[in-house]
Formats: structure tokens, sequence, C-alpha cells
């Protein structure tokens, strides 16, 4: 087993930025490419070799076991470098199109790279007051959290990652069926490019726990019943430390019991009396935030409508309130005393001389 000095390969520094190491492993590559030497055995070794340096020292997690143990520290945990060329082709299939504009071989993306969490998806029932003031309301999700115990890596405490010895690392096998290479994720890992042979107790090793979160949410004034609010950040957790999901939540707004909404306008029946209806009055009536003082007009008729003006709600596109539309519902009475009886039928004779006048001064109109 002998022991290999990486940055001495790529001629660099041991502090040496990542920059400066892709440049060295470019210039290099481009030296020991296998098309620039066809059959040429050692600089086929010496491709592989500075290709191996490269995968290491680009890779933090290898170079800071190799810095800490050496090439021994990785083979400890499974790390055997490249066997063929095959297998360099297809690992750095996206830097050698950067390097040259030639793509070597197909080849999926490292799948042990950080992945981003799922998103949810929750349904919230709101109340008209909580549309109308734009409140926050508090909601209960169930989702998947990093591990506590072992900060997401699924490993027990003091463990250490072993590479795949099947993918050697990479995530994925290489299968040549004449001319052609097709690449799959490793069977083994599942794309990981690590196994995990001393799993956390805790999370049996998958980094994550179902958990249950409490959140306040702030429902936006004047928000439309089926709207969608996302919520940044609050999906589930990111695998291999990628970044949380989001989450997404559909407002339904529960029918009030006095008021019925139409857009940003605001809808209440008002009943009067046939009396109110006829002389006109004042009546209070009640918006979402206070009771208003409301003059109705004489005669004004069954159905008929009056606007308050800014007693609506808020219209998020303008920033403006919508109205509240006040409908009059004319009632008539049933129970009546004999002096309502009384002036009633006083006034159903002055009303009914006044038709007969009316006809009679059509009628005279037609006889001409």
């Amino acid at each position: 087993m002998r022991e290999k000095d990486y940055y001495q390969i790529l001629g660099v520094s041991r502090n040496a930025s990542q920059e400066e190491i892709k440049k060295a492993y470019r210039r290099l590559a481009r030296q020991y490419h296998p098309d620039l030497h066809p059959g040429d055995k050692e600089a086929e070794e010496r491709f592989k070799e500075i290709s191996e340096a490269y995968e290491v020292l680009s890779d933090p997690e290898k170079r800071a076991i190799y810095d800490a143990r050496g090439w021994r520290g990785l083979h400890e945990r499974g790390y055997e470098g490249f066997t063929d060329v095959d297998d360099i082709f297809s690992t750095f299939s996206d830097l050698f199109e950067e390097f040259f504009g030639i793509r070597f071989g197909g080849g999926p993306s490292r799948e042990r790279r950080p992945r981003r969490g799922a998103d949810l998806s929750y349904e919230v029932t709101v109340t008209l007051e909580d549309v109308y003031f734009g409140r926050e309301i508090p909601i209960e999700i169930e989702r998947y959290e990093n591990c506590s115990a072992c900060q997401g890596t699924g490993l027990a405490p003091g463990a250490t990652p072993q590479y795949c010895p099947t993918c050697k690392g990479k995530g994925y096998v290489v299968h040549s069926e004449g001319f052609f290479r097709l690449s799959t994720t490793c069977p083994t890992c599942h794309g990981a490019g690590t196994l995990i042979t001393d799993p956390c107790p805790a999370c049996k090793g998958k980094g994550r726990m179902r958990k249950k979160k409490k959140l306040s949410v702030k429902i936006p004034p004047g928000i439309e019943d089926g709207s969608i609010i996302k919520v940044t950040g609050e999906g589930e957790a990111g695998l291999m430390g990628g970044p949380p999901g989001d989450l997404y939540l559909k407002v339904r707004i529960l029918p009030h019991e006095i008021f019925e909404r139409k857009g940003k306008d605001l809808y209440l029946e008002v009943p009067i009396s046939v009396i109110d209806a006829i002389l006109g009055t004042e009546i209070e009536v009640p918006t979402m935030e206070e009771e208003v003082k409301v003059k109705v007009p004489p005669g004004i008729q069954p159905n008929e409508s009056l606007a308050i003006e800014d007693k609506g709600l808020l219209d998020w596109r303008t920033k403006k309130r919508g109205n509240l539309i006040l409908n009059f519902k004319v009632e008539i009475p049933k129970d009546l005393t004999p002096r309502q009886i009384e002036l009633l039928k006083e006034f159903q004779e002055i009303e009914k001389e006044k038709r007969g006048n009316i006809f009679k001064r059509l009628w005279k109109a037609v006889k001409k």
C-alpha cells in the first residue's frame, strides 16, 4: 500500500485554493490526455494519477480526510481511486466539456451532492375577519427534519461514512456495451457515494426524523379563497446538507354569518319596516370593525342598495379597500294594533284618492 502525495502530483501547495487546484488539473489533463498519446500506457497511468489527485483535492470531504490521515485514511473508508479511463470521463464529463468543449461519455450528475428537501402542501381554513385584518394564524404541520442527534449525517457519534466499494464514491457505475457507455445509479449506495456502516441510533441512519412543528402564518389582507401562500424554507429538510423545501398553504375562507363577499366588496342585507322605507330613517349597521350610522333616504325601494365606502376588503393590487354594500329588505308587518290599522286605512284612502285623481287626468287626456 503506497502513500500518494496528491499535492505533489498536481504541483500545488497544501494550502492551494480550489481554483488553483482546478487550473493545475486542467493544464496536466491537456498534457496527458489519452487522445494525445494513443497506446501510451505510461501517459494513461499519469492521466489516471492526476485525475485521482484532482477528485480527492476538489472534494472538501475527501481532502479533509486526506490532509488528516493521508491516502491510507481514504483507503480505510473504501476509496480506491480510478481503475480505468472510462471512469474518469464519466466522473468529469461536465468538467471536460468546460475544459475542451467536448463531452466524454454520458452520465448523471453526482447524486451524492446535497439535495433540496421536498415541498409541502397544506390547506388552512380562515375566517373573513382573518382576511379583513390580515391576522396571523397558528398552524401545525408534520414534516421530516434533520435528526438532532446526528445533525442530519445519519452517523452514530464519532463514526465516519465509508466510500462505496462498488462505485468508488462516485454515486454511479458505468457499463460499456461496444461503443456505448451507460451510466446508472450505483445499486449499492443508491447514488450516495458512501455507505453508513455505523448508523445513528436515533434516526436509524436516515439523517431525518418525522416531527410536528407549530408555525404562525400571516394571512395577507384581502386574500381570495383558493389562493396559495408560500412560506419559504418551511418544507422538509434537505438531504446530505441540502437546503429545505418550501411550504405551500391553500387558503379556504369560511362563510360569514352576516356578510357576503364579492371580490373586494362586502354585502349586508338590512331589514327595515315599511314606514322607515316610506319616511326614511337613520339606522346603525355593523361593519367588520364597528357599528356606523346610516341615513336611509325616504321612499327607498325593496332591494335598493347603498354603499358605505372603504368598509370592504383590501385589494392587494391597488392597496385600496372595497365598499360595504347595504341591500334593504322591506318587511311587511303582520301583528298590528287597532290604532295602526286605523291609521293605515286612512293612509289607504288617501292613496286611493290620489290614484283616482291620476286616472281622471289620464282619461281626460285620452278623450282629447
